[in-house]
């Protein structure tokens, strides 16, 4: 069996050759840059493993062998699910392997773009002292967080910040009103959520319905005072509309993790202003999820070629084919693709 590894900017694979010598299997491992590198790597591969690099329809209808595609990670914007299930691909991901980094890192950008970190840090360095009296800074007790989207990033997220005593509200559809009572979180619409929060943080998918999600029209109903946050996909955000309302002061201030282009350009817009914290899409990073990730994954891929069903299915269907099931019979439970995933 040959294993196909995209590089993911991985300082080794040393977890992955462990688990797979187990069963004599091959792992190739290499730099794809572009989808038709990605092509040429994966065509005679019987599993490929993704993070960054494309799985689209073109992608998948070169794949000759491939019994599994494993994805280095929670989300699937990168995969064309549909397209591999039509193809008889099993699509794995590892949706639980950065909750604790990516709500630590959201829950720090929100915190520093409160109180000002970045901007004490930069000022005092250059030689100024007391910028307090120049930049207000609001206490954050009893203030309200909306969240967009309450999977489990986000259900860690609030559980987190319990400690300040803050008015949670959520805006997730696939939310039963139950499951909002336990985490005591009113449920609302985007509207309400938008108006009334004092700091939004966005913990959604990226798909057709919820591209630019946040926009011009979306941010004109957010408090002056607002912060916005976003540790999950960059084109949830309209970057020019957040931009054009930072720089007029439309709203107080953002910390964003992931960009509509990454790495974004020279000339970006966001990187002009004072009142917003940027980060290289590092939410997910440290060396536990890490390890984490390439184990699970690693898994995931044994389980299929030996024949077994592995753990965090994202198209049970294909599986239940593979294994001379009647589809539809005995599934149990592969990761929802709905914004609670995230």
């Amino acid at each position: 069996m040959k294993i196909a590894l995209c590089d993911a900017g991985l300082k080794n694979a040393d977890i992955e050759r462990e688990i797979y010598g187990r069963f004599g299997f091959e792992l190739e491992v290499r730099i794809c840059r572009t989808a038709e590198d990605v092509i040429a790597f994966g065509r005679e591969a019987d599993a490929l493993c993704i993070c960054q690099h494309p799985a689209n329809a073109r992608v998948i209808s070169e794949l000759k062998r491939c019994r599994i595609l494993a994805r280095y990670g929670a989300g699937l914007d990168t995969v064309d699910i549909a397209a591999a299930t039509r193809a008889g691909i099993v699509v794995t991901n590892v949706p639980h392997a950065a909750v604790h980094e990516v709500s630590e890192h959201a829950i720090s950008l929100l915190l520093a773009c409160i109180r000002r970190i970045v901007n004490h840090d930069r000022r005092i360095r250059s030689g100024e002292w007391g910028i307090y009296e120049k930049e207000p800074v609001y206490r954050i007790h009893g203030k309200t967080l909306g969240v967009i989207g309450l999977g489990a990033i986000a259900r860690k997220l609030v559980a987190k910040l319990r400690g300040f005593e803050l008015r949670v509200l959520a805006c997730d559809p696939f939310v039963k009103p139950e499951v909002a009572r336990v985490l005591n979180v009113e449920l609302v619409s985007l509207d309400q959520l938008l108006s009334e929060s004092d700091y939004v943080t966005i913990h959604a998918p990226l798909n057709d319905q919820t591209r630019h999600l946040i926009n011009a029209q979306t941010i004109e109903r957010m408090k002056s005072q607002a912060i916005l946050v976003n540790c999950s996909r960059g084109a949830l955000v309209d970057t020019a509309a957040l931009a054009d309302a930072l720089r007029k002061r439309r709203i107080a201030a953002a910390g964003v993790d992931v960009h509509e282009t990454e790495p974004p350009p020279r000339n970006y817009a966001l990187y002009e202003l004072d009142n917003v914290i940027v980060s290289d899409h590092a939410a997910w990073y440290s060396e536990d999820s890490v390890a984490q990730i390439q184990r699970e994954a690693a898994e995931g891929v044994v389980a299929v070629l030996t024949g077994k069903r592995p753990a965090n299915l994202v198209n049970p269907e294909v599986y239940e084919v593979l294994a001379g099931k009647q589809v539809g019979s005995n599934r149990t439970g592969g990761p929802s693709t709905s914004p609670t995933m995230l």
